[in-house]
């Protein structure tokens, strides 16, 4: 069966045109399991409430349940039990029942502390407890059953790719054979890479039935892609790999994982929009001024709209403010800005200076294809001295795995501006692959507030 699923063409296309991926039905199914787990709690000591007190409980009993919940929830949102695992195996019963557990535990500390112990019921918390560890188990066995008998491929895609060399695919992987699409992965052309990654896009596993020349290129293009990607390997199974996570029998060699799972996507994205719909609302007033002043500085768009590299190797069009003039402006990126340069208009030059520029792009942010913090977008045909930069070295592309950003790492270390040598592209690759492999929320925040410190910087221009 080959079925094709980039831009379009994948089942379930939302009416702004992208793809309903799994990762999205995933999400959902989490939530609805948050809010599933909480309700059975609350039913198991309703349950407790009724045996010991005849009704609900005491008022005691019932702040000491609104305690428990939220911990539990926080409990059981770190310990993995919303994941592809805890809502499909039994390992999402033990992870659920572990955090019940803790979360007693915290509750009966917290109860300890504030010296309300004494007047909590034993029994309503004992038996509550009891009634809602039933109740979970078999929550979590019908949802295990209902996710895997009827959501199905649209909770957990995987592909097999072939390029060059035929396989078989169990009947759970989709096919799509890449000579059907006259495309290959090559490091040298981002739009083959962009093509690619279009056609792979949604799916969870991917596994590449490639010739042994091609290896080495697609463990490079999965990589950039952020996937769990794996390369089949015949001469290697003798050996005997482990089997999949997902229960599937096809088995290759893994060469890529994501650097960020689903919950560490949510956070991020929650993370984002909290601060950039607020940073809009707040500075509509400076960018109805800035958006005029652009107007009138000299004819054109206000907007400069250019196409650079996201996450994934894929396409995207970036926004800034308008800073040059139109018959000069450079929409391949190939010429860097200088200090006198003359493409740039007078009001360019400010707010290039500031960064003020770079303000649009939180409506980049706001779309989903840009993140506030993350390695910045290159133009296609950005150069460091007289090479592009994806020609310096291959490891470039890995940058890709995660969502640009408005800024990042290499820029609050000061690798920002012109890039005159080859060193300037190395030192930002360096930073930007350092954050891509050690991601974390605080990270984000302590990289916007560096980021206030080098608006303006003597490299602006």
């Amino acid at each position: 069966m080959t079925v094709e699923f980039g831009l379009g063409t994948a089942s379930g296309v939302s009416s702004r045109g992208r793809p309903i991926t799994t990762q999205s039905v995933r999400v959902i199914v989490y939530l609805a399991l948050m809010a599933l787990d909480l309700a059975v709690i609350i039913c198991g000591f309703c349950i407790a409430g009724l045996i010991r007190h005849g009704g609900l409980g005491s008022t005691v009993d019932t702040a000491a349940l609104f305690i428990l919940l939220p911990t539990f929830l926080v409990i059981s949102f770190y310990a993995g039990a919303y994941s592809f695992e805890g809502a499909t195996s039994r390992l999402g019963i033990r992870r659920v029942l572990t955090s019940l557990a803790l979360a007693l535990a915290f509750n009966s500390l917290v109860a300890f502390a504030a010296k309300e112990g004494e007047n909590i019921s034993r029994a309503f918390l004992f038996v509550g407890t009891g009634f809602a560890a039933l109740l979970l188990i078999g929550e979590r066995l019908a949802t295990a059953w209902l996710v895997r008998d009827y959501l199905g491929p649209r909770f957990m895609r995987r592909l097999l790719v072939i390029d060059g060399v035929h396989a078989s695919a169990p009947s759970d992987f989709h096919v799509i054979d890449l000579a059907d699409h006259g495309v290959t992965p090559d490091p040298h052309d981002p739009h083959a890479l962009h093509e690619i990654s279009s056609l792979l896009f949604g799916a969870d596993r991917v596994v590449v039935s490639a010739t042994p020349e091609r290896r080495e290129n697609w463990s490079l293009c999965l990589k950039g892609m952020g996937c769990n990607g794996e390369l089949l390997v015949p001469e290697l199974h003798a050996i005997g790999q482990l089997t999949p996570a997902d229960g599937s029998k096809l088995i290759g060699i893994p060469v890529s994982t994501g650097p960020l799972d689903i919950r560490s996507r949510v956070l991020k994205r929650t993370f984002d929009l909290s601060l950039t719909v607020p940073a809009i609302l707040l500075l509509s007033p400076l960018l109805v001024l800035i958006a005029l002043a652009v107007k009138f500085s000299s004819p054109g768009p206000i907007l400069f709209r250019q196409r650079r590299m996201g996450r994934s190797n894929r396409l995207f069009h970036v926004y800034k403010f308008r800073s040059m003039r139109v018959e000069t402006s450079d929409h391949s990126g190939a010429r860097s800005a200088t200090r006198d340069d003359d493409r740039i208009t007078r009001v360019g030059r400010v707010i290039r200076r500031t960064s003020l520029d770079e303000l649009p792009q939180l409506f980049n942010v706001l779309n989903g294809d840009m993140s506030l913090v993350g390695p910045r977008p290159h133009a296609l045909g950005s150069l460091a001295g007289d090479e592009l930069f994806y020609h310096i070295d291959r490891r470039y592309w890995l940058r890709h795995a995660i969502k640009p950003g408005i800024t990042g790492l290499a820029q609050v270390r000061g690798f920002r501006g012109a890039t005159d040598h080859r060193d300037d592209l190395m030192h930002r690759l360096q930073a930007d692959l350092e954050y891509v492999a050690d991601w974390s929320l605080l990270r984000d925040l302590m990289i916007l507030l560096r980021t206030l410190g080098v608006i303006v910087h003597k490299k602006a221009y």
